[in-house]
């Protein structure tokens, strides 16, 4: 079995059988029957409460099964599973709230507080799964991105003839042939034909390459008009595209989500409660001569008080309301870990084409010579490129309109450009290097349009250069503030392209990023962001293609253009709609907001908690008291959180 078939079949066991590491990461293998018997418990419970004082065992009843319905999921299943795991994997025992909620439900029972133990599990394990809904805890998927591997090839047989194959029985130096549209089957080296072809999958770059004899191919791009054979240079294994599939999935499994707040400060808050409350009713009777009953009994309240209630639902309604408020606002959020993350990060990249540029190229400067007719020559110019459907065709019909319709036969000859005859003489649109003999004036315009990332063509009549087009994919129309927001907070900006480093260098000079990393591949990428993990801390990556996906991946938040392709929105935790970076500063601000806001309902909810613990031990509450408190602290800690929903919410 092939590497990537190995890849395949793990990709098919993990999307049915993911299990994550992280503590809050658990896939959920039981299907929709936790909130089933969530709603079971809740309806029982409800039931309970109708009940009149003279159905007091019944009604005792109906709170116990309600608890243990409600509550088996998260406090049985979840919080002893879970605990026992991560001890082991801790190799120390790593508690969570959901162990202190199911005894301090256990402890109102056993003082004859059914419906108290109810409430806290019913409102625990609530908050609780609204938090998974809200993470949307789906495993990235990357079915797309096998679809686009290349699964035939067209081998030439000894005898000339060409014979299906599968791409996967290829051994390097057999050789094929590729016809115009079709998919290169895998890396090679053209040995014969000339043709131009869209890498977008490798590179990101929306320009086609013209590519002749002893140029380098990669499988998974697109052949454009031309014909050519190559050789197979490369097993399917190692090809470019491969290696994306490859590190995605392995990025995928390394990867471990950064705990939330709640998360980081959870365990030791339960494991000095777990500590405190034996130590407390081992050490009362000793210290204040209390009876052993009534140790037991004022432990039970502290249990009861101690119990983070508010704390639990510190993060839901907080979460929850930022990322409604991002949806309206055109950030989709794969779960509130991000949001938290992107509020913490001390890096950004970007990739460039698409992501900080339009995706497309622009006419941005052109010049003919005074000698000719300038509309004349923009009918011809408008009539070749007509008969053109190269994506640098299209942006020169978006700049100039034609006076006059020409019918003008259009030729497009590979490594030569577009000619065509019009009385009486031969017109051609095509690179510099094409042209011998060019006039100094043009030269130096080419050098300096090249120097500031333009792609330069030129105009001939009759092979004389008569005019010079320079075309360029231009930063976005929120790139630049976009840079500038991240570079004045002190976040270090890093545009990675595949491009060449003078385009890369001069899109980066324009936004003013503070390190431009150009002639990047795609598994390149992903170690650039390793690097940077290590050299700055946590790290955001913005993209929008194929390309881009292993550093998706790998950076702590990955971010997808939204009209980027369906493999880098798959990958993302983020995606900004409408291809808009204002959004992206937007996102940030409201993340660092949420995290405001959930610090303050935790400072409040340990504030409430002590006060409790306090007059629990001065004897001045009991469980009553202690519930009626904890309830209207978790009421005031969701409407603080509720802030964030608001759709005009300053966020300065």
């Amino acid at each position: 079995m092939t590497e990537m078939e190995n890849v395949k079949k793990q990709h098919s066991h993990e999307t049915h059988d993911h299990k994550s590491n992280n503590n809050q990461n658990h896939d959920h293998e039981h299907g929709k029957m936790p909130i089933v018997m969530y709603f079971i418990g809740l309806a029982l419970a409800l039931v309970a409460l109708v009940l009149s004082e003279e159905y007091v065992v019944l009604q005792n009843i109906l709170f116990l099964i309600a608890t243990i319905s409600a509550g088996y999921h998260v406090i049985i299943l979840e919080g002893i599973g879970e605990t026992v795991e991560n001890t082991k994997i801790k190799k120390r025992f790593n508690p969570n709230s959901h162990i202190l909620m199911g005894l301090a439900a256990i402890g109102a029972s056993l003082m004859g507080n059914f419906w108290e133990g109810t409430l806290l599990i019913l409102i625990f394990s609530g908050a609780h799964f609204l938090e998974e809904y809200a993470e949307g805890r789906s495993k990235r998927e990357i079915t797309k991105l096998l679809e686009m591997n290349p699964t035939t090839a067209r081998l030439i047989l000894p005898d000339g003839n060409t014979k299906i194959v599968d791409v996967a029985e290829l051994k390097v130096g057999d050789q094929l042939q590729v016809l115009n549209g079709d998919q290169v089957p895998i890396d090679g080296v053209i040995l014969s034909g000339a043709t131009s072809i869209d890498e977008s999958s490798i590179n990101g770059e929306s320009i086609p390459k013209e590519k002749a004899q002893g140029d380098i191919v990669f499988g998974s791009t697109i052949n454009g008009t031309g014909t050519f054979t190559m050789k197979v240079t490369k097993e399917n294994k190692d090809t470019v595209f491969s290696k994306i599939l490859q590190l995605v999935n392995q990025n995928q499994e390394n990867q471990t989500r950064a705990a939330s707040i709640i998360q980081k400060f959870e365990p030791r808050y339960v494991s000095f409660v777990l500590i405190a409350v034996p130590l407390f009713i081992l050490s009362t009777p000793v210290l204040f001569h209390w009876t052993w009953s009534e140790s037991i009994y004022r432990g039970l309240v502290l249990l009861v008080a101690a119990s983070p209630c508010a704390l639990a639902a510190s993060t839901v309604s907080a979460t929850l309301s930022a990322t409604s408020n991002l949806a309206k606002r055109g950030v989709l959020s794969k779960g509130s870990t991000f949001l938290s993350q992107l509020a913490d990060i001390d890096a950004i990249a970007f990739d460039k084409t698409g992501t900080l540029t339009r995706g497309k190229p622009e006419v941005t400067n052109y010049y003919f010579a005074d000698s000719v007719n300038e509309e004349q020559v923009i009918d011809i110019v408008v009539s070749l490129e007509k008969g053109s459907n190269h994506p640098l065709a299209n942006a020169i019909l978006g700049k100039f309109e034609a006076k006059n319709i020409l019918n003008i036969d259009v030729t497009n000859q590979i490594g030569k450009g577009l000619t065509g005859d019009y009385n009486g003489k031969n017109y051609r649109i095509g690179k510099p290097s094409s042209f011998e003999a060019v006039p100094d004036e043009y030269i130096r315009l080419n050098n300096e349009w090249s120097s500031q990332g333009n792609t330069v063509v030129y105009v001939a009549e009759d092979e004389k250069v008569i005019g010079v087009i320079a075309l360029m994919d231009i930063p976005s129309e929120h790139a630049k503030e976009t840079i500038d927001y991240f570079k004045k907070l002190g976040i270090h900006t890093t545009l990675i392209t595949g491009d060449s480093e003078m385009t890369g260098k001069a899109v980066g000079d324009q936004l003013g990023v503070d390190e431009v990393l150009a002639n990047v591949m795609p598994e390149d990428k992903s170690n650039v962001i390793s690097e940077q993990k290590e050299k700055y801390g946590v790290i955001a990556m913005v993209g929008d293609g194929v390309n881009d996906a292993p550093a998706l991946v790998k950076a702590d938040v990955g971010i997808a253009m939204g009209d980027g392709t369906d493999v880098a929105v798959d990958v993302s935790d983020l995606v900004l709609m409408q291809n808009n970076l204002s959004k992206l500063v937007q996102a940030h601000k409201i993340s660092k907001k949420m995290n405001k806001v959930i610090w303050q309902n935790i400072y409040f909810s340990m504030a409430v908690v002590v006060f409790l613990v306090i007059v629990s031990l001065l004897g001045l509450a009991d469980i009553a008291i202690s519930v009626i408190i904890h309830e209207g602290s978790t009421i005031v800690v969701i409407l603080n959180g509720l802030r964030l929903l608001i759709s005009n919410q300053s966020v300065k």
